[in-house]
């Protein structure tokens, strides 16, 4: 079933040792969907600032690879405020950062190739624009290896240039992150998977919510077999007529998956939580290091999470469950060729008198999960964490908020177990933070919500909950 030489270690709560490597990372965001334009350009209209969004390794990137200097290139330049927090404050040792827009990125391999060129001395190439000085910077970096939130052909291209090794090839990070190949992977060994029709076509959908209908479902839901951050999943109701239309883009990988769509409205069934498992696997490894709980809007999409869960530790059936199949899709990820940071999405549901534990999906890259994960249990190994996006009514400058913070003292500091870390700040266009990612640290959940509501008590602005 398996490569029996690949060692699994599970024990959430317990960070493995990460990698041993000095890397350029390359926060390339926006190539999540692998080319896929349609996708993109959903991520960008639904999520402000996604371009912002890599600042979050910024506090990280050194944990996950202590194997010397390291390299951020970042899609925008991160609130030097909080990089002093991380350095000053908590004692962080960070990466270098380097700012590549995103059209800048895509024509990387040509401005290496240019930069290359240059210094045999064939031609001169002045350096006046960012690109080409970003470029000259990757190019100098003595890290060996390339790496990014995906391993696209840009990645590929760099490190051929460069003559630098990617931890993972493209074909691998892609297949580690299709919902198809993992649906076909847990029915193939006999684990729950969701009713599942699959469409080769947009015209195919009405026959899928017809049988899905037929099965008691109210709703559905199509996904496209690569996602993020809700991108790539639509719902809809069995009983709409129109059903609401596919778009090209959710095609782009090939068929589709359309799923009978689990929650109370179901007969005889009651959602118990959505719990997530952070892994993180080497050449030879498999660890799974962490357990949290996704909170989740009324669409599902990722809004932050928690950790342990709610039902943690009263019970064991659900525990077993999640273990089981998590040690196995780990198995499945390493055998794909993936290697890194990653998280395995469970729905748990009581159904017909009994407890239903299904894998929703792998995300194979560093998770909006991986972040909150390793800091938390960085600083606070024993206990709870909580993590929120917060949007602010006003925009608001970064010192003023980490000083509203620090001044009652729920800033975290290094030799503390508990308070308010601020893990990223999304800066608009002024420069003021329209947004950012709070991580709470305590004993237990309840000081950990406890921190979270003191905010709405210090900050100076009004403040809402927001999607990752």
């Amino acid at each position: 079933m398996h490569d029996t030489n690949v060692q699994v270690n599970y024990a959430p709560g317990l960070l493995p040792v990460f990698w041993d490597r000095s890397v350029v990372f390359f926060a390339n965001l926006l190539s999540l969907f692998y080319g896929n334009e349609g996708a993109t350009q959903e991520l960008t209209a639904c999520v402000g600032g996604v371009e912002s969004y890599g600042g979050r390794l910024c506090p990280l990137l050194n944990l996950l690879f202590a194997g010397g200097e390291n390299l951020l290139v970042l899609e925008s330049p991160p609130d030097e405020n909080l990089l002093v927090y991380f350095s000053e404050d908590l004692g962080l040792d960070l990466p270098e950062v380097v700012v590549l827009s995103h059209p800048d990125y895509r024509q990387l391999a040509d401005l290496l190739a240019q930069q290359l060129e240059s210094e045999s001395g064939s031609t001169s190439t002045p350096d006046c624009s960012p690109g080409e000085s970003a470029s000259r910077r990757i190019a100098k970096h003595p890290a060996g290896w390339i790496d990014g939130f995906v391993t696209d052909d840009v990645l590929t291209q760099t490190a051929d240039l460069l003559a630098k090794r990617t931890i993972i090839a493209p074909d691998a990070s892609r297949r580690g992150n299709n919902k198809l190949l993992l649906h076909r992977f847990l029915e193939e060994y006999g684990f729950p998977v969701f009713d599942t029709v699959v469409i080769e076509g947009p015209e195919e959908l009405p026959a899928a919510a017809r049988s899905l209908r037929d099965l008691g479902y109210r709703q559905i839901v199509a996904k496209s077999q690569v996602g993020a951050s809700g991108i790539g999943m639509h719902r809809f109701d069995t009983e709409d007529p129109a059903l609401g239309e596919l778009g090209k883009h959710m095609f782009y990988e090939g068929a589709v998956l359309v799923q009978g769509w689990l929650d109370d409205t179901c007969d005889e069934t009651t959602i118990v939580g959505s719990p997530s498992m952070q892994l993180f696997l080497d050449d030879t490894s498999v660890n799974v290091y962490d357990v949290t709980e996704q909170i989740l809007s009324e669409d599902s999409v990722h809004e932050g999470n928690s950790s342990p869960p709610p039902f943690w530790g009263a019970s064991p059936e659900i525990e077993t469950a999640m273990r089981d199949q998590a040690c196995a899709v780990g198995r499945w990820l390493h055998e794909t060729g993936y290697r890194g940071t990653a998280s395995v999405d469970f729905l748990v549901a009581r159904r017909r008198g009994r407890i239903c534990v299904y894998v929703c999906e792998v995300n194979a890259r560093v998770t909006g999960a991986t972040y909150p994960a390793v800091l938390g249990r960085r600083f606070c190994p024993e206990g709870h964490w909580l993590m929120r996006n917060l949007r602010f009514e006003v925009p608001i400058r970064g010192r003023e908020l980490l000083a509203d913070l620090r001044r009652p003292g729920h800033l975290l500091g290094e030799a503390s177990t508990q308070g308010v870390l601020p893990i990223n700040f999304n800066v608009n266009s002024e420069g003021l933070v329209s947004k950012g990612q709070f991580l709470c640290l305590g004993p237990d959940e309840h000081t950990c919500l406890e921190y979270l509501m003191a905010a709405a008590d210090v900050l100076p602005v009004k403040w809402t909950y927001d999607r990752d």
